[in-house]
């Protein structure tokens, strides 16, 4: 029986907010065991591939956006 909750277990999708959280972790580097755990078990890697490039993307453009924010007001 207890191979058949553990199957359920690894088929079961993380959900967006679980994705988010696990991005924001990894990208920080305060992703607790536990929470490590259930990614690697549970998803399927391209979901947080995808999430780490948004993420990244995200990040380099508001980046960007404060510099220029910034400088503008310098002079």
């Amino acid at each position: 029986m207890s191979n058949v909750s553990g199957h359920k277990e690894k088929e079961q999708k993380p959900s967006l907010w679980q994705l988010v959280v696990s991005v924001l972790g990894a990208a920080f580097g305060v992703q607790s065991s536990k929470t490590r755990e259930r990614d690697f078990k549970q998803a399927n890697p391209k979901a947080y591939i995808i999430g780490g490039i948004i993420f990244g993307v995200l990040f380099v453009l508001t980046l960007a956006l404060i510099v220029k924010l910034v400088l503008s007001n310098v002079t």
